[in-house]
């Protein structure tokens, strides 16, 4: 059961960046009933599995947006997952709110669990440039579950950096991308664990790609946009 919770958590952190775009948001989905496809991979390449995304329950307009990114998660072995969470665009800053990932959907797939979320949800600004730094997430979950004993996690995104500029080409298309560096702390009762990562953005589209490290810089992991529908 806690692995499952792992599983969706590793998902959202990993892939929050999707696909769409309005006047408010340039790097994030609100296009009503935009769908998208990730197809995750490990380090050798092997298929892991599939991330599918769709927006729904855009309101708003201008600089004052929101909308309900639903995902569905499948991993190699058949086993499926769902949850949802809300992103808004108010002006120039498009925060992700963490807490609504936590929801009584999600819950109800984990069993009897008890769940306490803290911390500050994760921005990103509408124009990037090459050399700037982005602001920090932190995300802290205290967990108590039936039959089980508890756990207390603690994940910090932070060194967020956008690096460059760079043409990707994946099985949805050849996209132009910015690439924004970051480090993922990870503190657990079991031990602390730093995770540098990279995800490539292209305007009015989202992330296109992702690629995971351990902390000597080799790859471990890495995502694709596959599909891309709005």
């Amino acid at each position: 059961m806690k692995s499952k919770f792992l599983i969706t958590l590793t998902a959202f952190f990993a892939l929050n960046l999707s696909f769409g775009q309005t006047s408010c948001s340039q790097y994030y989905p609100m296009v009503e009933g935009a769908t998208f496809e990730y197809t995750s991979y490990d380090k050798k390449g092997g298929e892991e599995g599939r991330i599918n995304y769709k927006v729904t329950n855009v309101t708003g307009s201008g600089d004052n947006i929101s909308a309900t990114m639903v995902m569905d998660i499948a991993d190699k072995k058949g086993n499926t997952y769902s949850s949802e969470y809300n992103i808004t665009c108010d002006g120039d800053v498009v925060k992700v709110d963490f807490k609504s990932l936590m929801n009584e959907q999600m819950l109800s797939q984990f069993g009897e669990m008890e769940m306490d979320i803290t911390g500050t949800d994760i921005e990103w600004p509408n124009s990037l440039n090459v050399g700037q730094s982005l602001p920090d997430g932190n995300l802290n979950v205290k967990m108590k579950m039936s039959g089980a004993i508890n756990m207390n996690m603690n994940v910090e995104t932070i060194n967020r950096k956008v690096e460059k500029k760079e043409s990707v080409t994946t099985p949805a298309g050849t996209f132009d991308c910015y690439v924004v560096y970051s480090e993922t702390k990870t503190k657990m009762m079991v031990g602390n664990q730093v995770s540098p990562s990279r995800v490539w953005l292209a305007e009015g589209v989202g992330m296109v790609k992702q690629e995971s490290y351990n902390k000597s810089g080799k790859l471990m992991a890495s995502s694709l946009l596959t599909q891309f529908s709005k």
